[in-house]
């Protein structure tokens, strides 16, 4: 793993690195195809919040999603005419499932590399992804879907039309392979809309990615922000824009805003032990 893992030493670096390999020469235009995950701590894996709820216990999916169906009041029953929807809008209002977030912006995910202070002593990670050439990896039916609309990233409205269910799309699983796919939810508020979104799901419940990257060096990156770099890029994040205030639109937003950026630097977590 070593041989994917880059450590920056500056905010300069930082920047270079997360737009390594963005220039499309056939679209002279910076274009980049890899999906960004920011983590707190570099020794986090990519686990999905089901697995870290309900662990090895994959029947627990079908009645937390059955339930939330059940239960909840939808003004738009749109919202959760498929599996796929019901799943998407339960992981946008915090029910563990099977999707992990991801988003398209590098800054994004650096966000959440630098949003919590009591982390500011351990180094952090961005995980890239080649989301274009892990759809494309795909067997059919979801190739044919994606080459009959042209696109590099899947959309719901896709996956339906290639696995109806989420049985269906499990029934793909085996032994020795997953299957990951990338795909954008639908914009379900100004939250999705300003995170710029982006969701992996494997066919299992309860998969690591990160085991699975582990099997495909060339489609992954880690780049290690070390605890030393992370003030100077908490600031300027904030410099540029990019808070709470912006990614979770509302009163939320502004009070988690408002605490952490009237956290001083000489901030230490208080010791509990006692």
């Amino acid at each position: 793993m070593g041989q994917n893992e880059i450590i920056v030493r500056s905010w300069s670096e930082v920047c270079e690195r997360l737009y390594d390999n963005a220039w499309k020469p056939e679209l002279g235009r910076f274009r980049s195809d890899y999906a960004f995950r920011g983590l707190a701590d570099c020794r986090y894996p990519l686990q999905n919040s089901f697995f870290r709820v309900c662990q090895n216990n994959p029947q627990l999916e079908y009645h937390m999603l059955r339930n939330f169906k059940k239960y909840g009041q939808f003004d738009d029953a749109s919202l959760v005419a498929s599996d796929w929807r019901v799943m998407t809008l339960a992981q946008h209002h915090g029910l563990p499932t099977r999707l992990m977030d991801w988003t398209y912006s590098p800054f994004v995910a650096l966000h959440f590399v630098t949003d919590d202070p009591t982390k500011y002593d351990q180094d952090g990670v961005i995980w890239q992804v080649d989301y274009v050439q892990v759809n494309r990896m795909l067997p059919e039916p979801f190739k044919g879907v994606m080459e009959k609309e042209g696109a590099n990233a899947f959309t719901v409205e896709m996956i339906e039309e290639a696995v109806p269910t989420l049985q269906d799309f499990d029934d793909f699983h085996d032994q020795d392979h997953d299957l990951v796919i990338f795909f954008e939810p639908p914009s379900l508020d100004s939250r999705i809309v300003n995170q710029f979104a982006f969701f992996s799901v494997m066919s299992t419940a309860t998969g690591r990615l990160d085991e699975w990257l582990y099997q495909y060096p060339h489609l992954y990156r880690r780049i290690i922000i070390p605890r030393e770099l992370k003030w100077e890029i908490r600031d300027k994040l904030d410099q540029a824009n990019i808070t709470e205030r912006i990614l979770f639109p509302g009163l939320d937003g502004l009070a988690k805003w408002l605490l952490r950026h009237y956290t001083p630097r000489c901030f230490e977590q208080p010791d509990q032990s006692g």
